[in-house]
């Protein structure tokens, strides 16, 4: 699951909104890290879900590290917002507990160098690592290359409906 909870946090209330698509929205839909973090909970011990990605906003800190304490050994928790393949947001998130996996986007970070210092490191503190496309790619392969390079063992590459998704694949 891909949430991009950033995207429906209010930092005002700091609150979740799950209606936030709609054009009446009275904001009765609006729940906590806590509520949302139980309603993950409860998702992952009623399907399959294996790995869960951006589950709360990228400074919500303290929830993704009760998420991962709590069903971290069941389910990746992937960081992209909350990472952002930087070094240094790696490392608290490691000292901090706050997810189990990074998600690698070399031009997020903006060097090869720091994306393999970011993998490292997550490496070391036995996490996951999955090497991501973008928005906007070519039919370039490179993150599929970066990936066995790296031995990242998970891509994200999309459904494979379009040639530069497919180009991964191949």
């Amino acid at each position: 699951m891909d949430v991009a909870a950033s995207e429906f946090y209010s930092e005002k209330d700091q609150t979740y909104d799950l209606n936030f698509k709609e054009d009446n929205n009275d904001g009765s839909h609006k729940i906590s890290g806590d509520s949302l973090k139980d309603l993950y909970k409860s998702f992952v011990s009623e399907y399959p879900i294996v790995s869960i990605e951006d589950p709360f906003d990228q400074d919500d800190w303290a929830t993704y590290a009760k998420m991962t304490g709590e069903v971290g050994q069941q389910v990746q928790i992937v960081g992209d917002d909350l990472l952002v393949t930087n070094p240094t947001r790696v490392a608290k998130a490691i000292s901090e507990k706050t997810c189990n996996a990074l998600l690698l986007k070399v031009n997020q970070i903006g060097s090869v160098t720091e994306s393999i210092e970011a993998v490292s490191m997550s490496k070391r503190a036995g996490w996951g690592v999955m090497a991501s496309h973008r928005s906007g790619e070519t039919e370039d392969t490179f993150i599929a290359d970066l990936s066995v390079g790296l031995a990242t063992g998970q891509i994200k590459t999309g459904a494979p409906c379009r040639s530069e998704r497919l180009a991964k694949y191949n």
